[in-house]
């Protein structure tokens, strides 16, 4: 029988329990032999009141055993019950299997975190595997600005993620340096140029970028070039303005994706794809022509369109309609130039010729139209071997109090990244970024993200990381032995007797520690790493919880005056929430403190 590798931690150790058990059936000659059980999962239950766990084993092998799901659950059941760490099985519904564990199983998963440290929760799962995560790529036309930010946080994390549970990840940002937009962004920098040789130039022209970002650019090539520029004609300054406006701007945004810790392994230049006589587009469309995936045809009109806005005529087309797109797809203009989708062909065709197989796109929510033509194309290009994820990452609306934030001076007609960021600070931006599914509208408070309160997602998540080291301060009148230094006092409390910890609160706080790898696992594989930051809140809430009831309920306290191997037991406990939320947030790129002010 085949299982998919797993890390050690206990939902993994349960999952291989229960793998076991289908083993000795299969010898048994209740379950064929050599079943696959990839699809076999053991999971927290949706109602705590059914166990500590459930598995979909009986569910998801039945059809193979040609046996009914209730039936062959009893029998997987009757097995489980003599498992050591089981206390109850229960068979609910269709044949859902209910686990329920001995405290002492718990107990080691405490122990796991105080022996792993800093590397609980990381995995193997993702088996080395190459994963190329492609996220902001925003036009090199301006700084950044806040719409960019939640996919280049959404991003960033995401790629922390992979990494984290085992994956070879690769940060790429593709540089949108060809087309119309950076000849107009060519034209706006030399206005500025011409100003900064003291040229009055008045009002900027519709259609040029009108924020004063590009002042710089202009005083960059004055020095260089003094006035010879406005000697030349524009097919001859063109080029020269534009490779050093775009430089400068790659520059700014590499400064403004910094500002939120997020940098970047690969920069690909889209120009790089068809100059120097190195046509990569070309050569792909000749490559999917000779596979039959190119023609030269017609197109239907598009429905709903206008008459006079459909041009029909014969030209270069990818057949994306045999790979599950609605419509075939042209790859060239009338003036025989390429396609923006030809050139998005080419592009992911140097991923998969750089050997990843497995791709992730992080794109704006204005592209989804777009995800069916890229995802036809990649089966194409790669025969059907790499698979591309695109993440949709919607809107955020900028407030402050709930009242939308006016517009940026500096950039034009919008608010930047930077502005953001130095106002409230990168931990607010990256938390609350991803404190809500990517998918989702996101609304961005600057006035409530910096406040003190259960409220405030990101204060509440950090506070509990800095109560616990406050904790740890207090509790040294108790335990004068407790060492200061961080990784002495984990070493300390690995010999605590964590078997005093007996109320159901402390239990439930060890359960939720205990989660903590199989989030990460799952939060990887679904590529979504809002489930970690969900995950942090709910763990620094039951902690907090757990020091209130304290107050109310002296037994439940933390420290312990007259009992110093149950003070040192609650230490432990603490230590694997500090752990914990330590671990998580340095995946999601925010700063775990050991105090606030």
């Amino acid at each position: 029988m085949t299982s998919p590798a797993q890390s050690q931690h206990l939902f993994a150790d349960v999952l291989s329990r229960v793998h076991a058990v289908c083993a000795a059936l299969g010898g048994e000659g209740v379950l064929p032999a050599g079943l696959d059980l990839s699809r076999v999962v053991v999971e927290p239950p949706r109602d705590a009141t059914h166990g500590d766990m459930a598995t979909n084993a009986a569910m998801v092998l039945a059809k193979d055993a040609k046996a009914k799901p209730r039936e062959l659950a009893d029998k997987i059941a009757d097995k489980l019950r003599a498992d050591p760490i089981v206390e109850r099985v229960d068979v609910a519904g269709p044949g859902f299997i209910n686990l329920t564990l001995k405290t002492s199983a718990w107990f080691g998963a405490l122990r796991s975190v105080l022996e792993q440290g800093n590397s609980y929760g990381r995995s193997s799962v993702g088996a080395a595997e190459k994963v190329n995560v492609e996220y902001v790529s925003a036009n090199p036309t301006g700084p950044m600005h806040v719409g960019h930010c939640r996919g280049a946080v959404f991003g960033d994390a995401l790629a922390s993620l992979l990494s984290f549970a085992g994956y070879d990840v690769t940060k790429e940002y593709y540089i949108n340096d060809a087309g119309a937009q950076v000849d107009v962004l060519a034209r706006s920098a030399f206005l500025r140029y011409r100003e900064a040789l003291g040229e009055t130039i008045g009002e900027i022209p519709e259609g040029l970028y009108p924020g004063d970002y590009l002042v710089p650019v202009g005083k960059a090539l004055a020095s260089e070039y003094g006035d010879k520029l406005t000697k030349q004609s524009e097919a001859e300054w063109l080029p020269v303005v534009r490779a050093k406006a775009i430089s400068m701007m790659m520059e700014m945004i590499k400064g403004d994706l910094a500002a939120l810790n997020i940098r970047h392994d690969v920069f690909f230049s889209e120009r790089s794809l068809n100059e120097n006589g190195n046509d990569r587009v070309g050569a792909t469309i000749a490559e999917l022509r000779a596979k039959g995936d190119v023609y030269e045809g017609r197109l239907p009109p598009p429905k709903g369109a206008p008459v006079e806005d459909y041009e029909d005529r014969e030209q270069t087309l990818f057949r994306a309609t045999a790979f599950g797109d609605d419509v075939d797809r042209p790859l060239k203009k009338s003036d025989g130039s390429y396609t923006y989708f030809a050139s998005d062909i080419a592009y992911h065709k140097t991923k998969f010729d750089r050997g990843f197989l497995n791709m992730v796109d992080v794109w704006g929510a204005d592209h989804g139209g777009y995800i069916k033509r890229v995802q036809a194309a990649i089966k194409a290009v790669t025969d059907d071997k790499a698979t591309l994820d695109v993440k949709i990452v919607q809107l955020v609306k900028l407030l402050r109090n709930g009242e939308p934030v006016k517009m940026s001076k500096r950039s034009g007609d919008f608010v930047t990244l930077r502005e953001v960021v130095d106002e409230v600070g990168s931990d607010a931006v990256r938390f609350m970024m991803l404190f809500r599914k990517n998918d989702a509208v996101l609304d961005f408070d600057l006035a409530k993200v910096i406040e003190q309160s259960k409220d405030n997602a990101v204060f509440y998540v950090q506070y509990g990381h800095a109560r616990g080291h406050s904790i740890f301060k207090n509790a040294r009148e108790t335990v004068p032995s407790l060492p200061e230094d961080a990784t002495e006092r984990v070493a300390f409390l690995r010999g605590a007797k964590i078997e005093r910890l007996s109320d159901p609160v402390e239990l439930s706080l060890i359960r939720q520690i205990a989660i903590y790898p199989r989030i990460v696992e799952a939060a990887a594989v679904a590529h979504e790493p809002h489930r970690i930051a969900f995950y942090l809140y709910d763990l620094a809430s039951e902690f907090h919880a757990l020091w209130t009831k304290g107050r109310d309920m002296p037994h439940l306290r933390f420290i312990i005056q007259n009992d110093a191997e149950v003070t040192i037991a609650r230490l432990a406990l603490v230590q694997g929430v500090v752990s914990v939320l330590a671990s998580g947030l340095a995946v999601l790129g925010v700063h775990a403190p050991d105090e606030m002010r």
